[in-house]
């Protein structure tokens, strides 16, 4: 059985990676008027915590979704392009069509990338102050298996 110190080692401790993975989180969770983006809850440091605590299937799996998601507007919006050199609207149309695609694997890796944005969104305190929630207690520290 891995340590906890291996889990998620492997697959990248390169800060490009983690880029890229802040790219697809930042098109999925956009800033609205009126709630708060990915960009604004420092993902960075939850990636690198999640990285950290999560065991290898599920970390290849956030960037096989990454990847999936940077190179398929070809087949969203039809730009033969990395979505990373979109124009925004273009972007925002992207993000919206693989993410409702009729193509079931896609959907689903980027799906791994989505999910990790939506812990990464939710537990954020100036998200959790926009639904009038308390925020969560300092993590204890503490890995469950």
């Amino acid at each position: 059985m891995a340590s906890r110190s291996s889990r998620g080692a492997g697959l990248s401790y390169d800060p490009g990676v983690l880029t890229l993975i802040e790219h697809v989180m930042t098109a999925l969770y956009p800033r609205t008027d009126e709630l708060p983006g990915i960009a604004d809850t420092e993902p960075r440091e939850f990636l690198e915590r999640y990285r950290r605590e999560s065991t290898f299937l599920i970390w290849l799996g956030v960037i096989g979704g990454t990847l999936a998601f940077v190179f398929s507007p070809i087949l969203t919006v039809y730009w033969p392009l990395p979505s990373f050199l979109l124009p925004e609207e273009t972007l925002d149309r992207h993000a919206h069509r693989v993410t409702t695609t009729r193509i079931y694997l896609l959907r689903q890796a980027v799906f791994l990338v989505k999910m990790a944005a939506g812990l990464c969104w939710a537990q954020h305190p100036s998200v959790r102050e926009r639904f009038a929630m308390a925020p969560y207690p300092q993590d204890p520290g503490t890995w469950r298996s």
